[in-house]
């Protein structure tokens, strides 16, 4: 029975019940359980939470170590966060723009009064070396608005504050480390310490911060060059230039100013444009494709998308055959199982290959086939009255997760295959040094479109994301630089419409559920935008897909 200078603690997920004095920091309880992995945070009642956070009353205790998605973003965070002092210690007067993932790593670049050079990025290695050496601890505080504000006026941080006059709560969390503070709206380690695996390499005109990877968070894999992606994000920022959108803020303001539906209309256009460029760039080259293969991870937009492209080839006198690879699936019974001993449904070996791959050859040779149904009810592929048969200016299209993999269509040519890589990537930061991941968007376009349209609530699909993102890296992201085209399916303006939707489903998880934690992590995320109406969205805008209204 606990006095009242003592409170219970249980630690999971073995069970161990604690009696320690009120006021334990989380840390000091990282002695009683052996672990495989470095400790970086604490969740507790399932908030996650620095583990310098006093323990105040009866808890539930649970250490976040690097193998998870929670521990990964607070060494991320916390990593960055030396990245930005070094820097300042190394180039006085610079300022670090953190822009987004790339491979395994950080890109972003320094605006500093010369061009920053690879001995420059060297040099802040170094530092930032240094720094984890010293071991310095990292102090939280939280700070009435006022005074965070007169903080960021003294270190010339004018981004963090326009931050301020969007944030709905009165404090906001400051972090500091020896003589830097930053804002950051995470958690972070107790000291740099905890940061000891790392590679800073330039990357012109920037960096790239090198980090472990959940598998093996104690290794740093080699970094594969992913130049496509890299100029799909490059792309994305000259289309915030364009828009003059580049943050949060500076979408807030244009929102607020009644600007909204402008930036919907230009957004839009944007989209438009590009899809036409990948059907004329299709067209063009119509004599030798048979066959357009788009992939892309959950919730990136492929069904919309597809659906546009198809028009737009009409216009340029195609007519697209779309074949779905769901009607190729194994019987039920065949399906490999995972690591778990369920079915793996998101495997190559999943389907049917070998016969997609004959029903493709068949078709672009102008035989006739009888396309397969599958059965999700029973679990078995059924004989279908569908047959098909394409014409001289047919065109097959195949959306699925495993487009990219040559092995899906082994018996094809190349030369006879366009690959489209779709994706949501986000040029939008909440300021310089906190990044929105792409991740993000993605999970919160899923949440709200299955609530609308398949029956799951929030908890329900965060709970399934860690499979889904198991499979997107396995099956989708190895091969997205085999893609002959890629398309950034985010528009500017859809987190500020999102907001309105997801906030609500997100609210119904409670604090004794395991997805309490994420739940409350996108909330405090999506508490800085400002909502828009919807109705200047046109009906074929790929957020339709998600919020509902879609003309498909």
């Amino acid at each position: 029975m606990t006095s009242n200078n003592t409170i219970k603690v249980t630690i999971l997920p073995s069970g161990l019940a604690k009696e320690v004095p009120r006021g334990t920091q989380a840390m000091e309880l990282t002695g009683e359980i052996e672990f495989k992995w470095p400790v970086v945070a604490a969740r507790i009642n399932n908030a996650v939470k620095d583990l310098r956070t006093p323990l105040e009353q009866d808890c539930n205790l649970q250490f976040v170590d690097l193998s998870t998605s929670d521990g990964m973003r607070v060494y991320r965070r916390s990593l960055v966060m030396v990245l930005i002092r070094a820097t300042c210690e190394v180039l006085p007067g610079s300022s670090v723009t953190v822009k987004h993932t790339l491979g395994n790593g950080v890109y972003g670049e320094i605006d500093f009064q010369r061009a920053v050079k690879d001995t420059d990025i060297q040099a802040i290695e170094r530092k930032m070396h240094e720094i984890v050496e010293t071991d310095e601890p990292v102090i939280h505080r939280r700070l009435k608005k006022e005074e965070v504000e007169q903080l960021f006026k003294d270190t010339g941080e004018l981004d963090k504050i326009g931050l301020l006059k969007y944030r709905q709560s009165a404090t906001m969390d400051v972090h500091t480390c020896g003589w830097f503070h930053d804002y950051s709206y995470g958690n972070m380690v107790p000291s740099t310490g905890y940061l000891k695996n790392f590679r800073l390499q330039y990357y012109l005109p920037g960096f790239i911060l090198e980090l472990p990877v959940k598998d093996n968070p104690t290794v740093i894999p080699e970094y594969k060059e992913q130049g496509k992606l890299a100029n799909i994000y490059y792309e994305a920022d000259k289309w915030g230039e364009i828009l003059g959108v580049r943050d949060v803020v500076s979408l807030n303001d244009q929102i607020v100013a009644g600007k909204a539906g402008n930036l919907v209309r230009v957004a839009e256009a944007f989209h438009e444009k590009k899809i036409s460029q990948i059907a004329d760039l299709i067209t063009e080259n119509i004599d030798r494709i048979r066959i357009v293969l788009i992939a892309g991870p959950s919730s990136s937009g492929k069904t919309t998308f597809a659906q546009r492209l198809s028009i737009q080839l009409k216009v340029n006198g195609i007519r697209p055959v779309a074949i779905s690879l769901d009607d190729y699936f194994v019987n039920r019974c065949d399906t490999p199982l995972d690591e778990s001993g369920n079915y793996d449904f998101e495997c190559l070996g999943a389907l049917d290959y070998a016969l997609f791959n004959e029903h493709l050859i068949q078709l672009i040779q102008g035989e006739e086939v009888q396309v397969p149904c599958y059965n999700f009810h029973t679990g078995e592929r059924e004989c279908s009255a569908n047959t098909l048969k394409l014409q001289s200016s047919d065109l097959i299209i195949v959306e699925g997760i495993h487009g990219l993999n040559d092995i899906l269509t082994s018996s094809i040519p190349k030369g006879l295959k366009f690959k489209i890589y779709v994706s949501a990537l986000t040029q939008l930061n909440l300021d310089k040094h906190n990044r929105i991941p792409t991740t993000d968007l993605r999970i919160l376009r899923r949440i709200v479109r299955d609530s609308n349209f398949r029956g799951y609530s929030a908890r329900d699909t965060i709970s399934r994301w860690p499979s889904v993102r198991r499979g997107e890296e396995e099956h989708i992201f190895p091969f997205q630089e085999e893609a002959d085209i890629m398309f950034n399916s985010a528009l500017v303006y859809e987190l500020a419409v999102l907001k309105q939707y997801a906030e609500p489903l997100l609210s119904q998880i409670s604090q004794d559920c395991h997805e309490h934690s994420e739940a409350r992590r996108l909330r405090k995320f999506l508490s800085y935008f400002t909502t828009i109406d919807t109705c200047d969205i046109p009906a074929n805008s790929i957020i339709r897909e998600f919020i509902g209204g879609t003309c498909f």
